[in-house]
């Protein structure tokens, strides 16, 4: 496991370096706890995790500092290969924001080879952000995943359909990226998923009746099904 020449000072001076309150501002008004946020904007941070070699223990001691822009440095900073279960189950246990779930999501822990596994675990958990990460997770996999076969992701389709009652906004707006990105990742995939959408847009639960219609709205397109090679107009119907 690499050792690198740069510590946790240096990296969270490099943040600081970049911060700005009006970011902070910024960030407060999407939702994102800004308590313990510099105001750094993702591009600067993304620089700054480029400027850094792959380092687990700095990754670490960054998330350990509790700085928001760190704690996403970490992510970047950190490799898949040598992340454990037990330091997922520990950094999602502090997910605090929309924003650190995803990028810790996207950038690191869907390459995990515990990615499935937390998926199914964390669909059930009760914390609004470690179950937002389960389906965080199945969206980023769907994108960047691109050995698993498409069965994997049809698997996940009733995962969502058991989330898909839940109010909360941060779990349902993620259940919903999940449901489209699986729709978007192939033309097998499509026909199910657009099928699992109606489903939903069809439900008395107000919950999983946004989820399926704004779903719909995006998958049941000629745009769509022209982007992967279909001309199914309105089958699914």
């Amino acid at each position: 496991m690499v050792r690198t020449a740069h510590s946790i000072d240096l990296a969270v001076e490099k943040l600081r370096g970049k911060s700005k309150p009006e970011n902070r501002a910024g960030m407060a008004r999407f939702g994102i706890d800004t308590t313990k946020a510099l105001g750094v904007s993702m591009p600067n941070i993304r620089s700054i995790g480029n400027s850094i070699q792959k380092d687990h223990l700095l990754a670490q001691e960054l998330w350990e500092s509790k700085i928001h822009e760190a704690r996403i440095l970490a992510s970047l900073v950190d490799h898949p290969k040598w992340v454990t279960s037990e330091q997922m189950e520990r950094w999602a246990s502090d997910f605090n924001s929309w924003d650190l779930c995803d990028q810790v999501c996207g950038n690191l822990f869907d390459k995990s080879p515990y990615a499935h596994e937390k998926i199914v675990a964390w669909s059930t958990r009760s914390e609004e952000f470690v179950r937002r990460a389960a389906f965080a997770l199945i969206a980023w996999r769907a994108v960047h995943d691109k050995n698993s076969p498409d069965e994997t992701f049809l698997a996940y389709l009733p995962i969502i359909l058991t989330a898909s009652d839940d109010p909360r906004n941060f779990v349902k707006k993620a259940v919903n990226w999940a449901l489209r990105q699986i729709g978007k990742r192939s033309a097998l995939l499509y026909v199910p998923t657009l099928e699992t959408a109606v489903k939903l847009a069809e439900s008395e639960n107000a919950t999983a009746r946004w989820i399926g219609r704004d779903a719909v709205k995006e998958l049941d397109s000629a745009k769509m099904q022209q982007r992967l090679g279909l001309t199914l107009k309105n089958n699914a119907h």
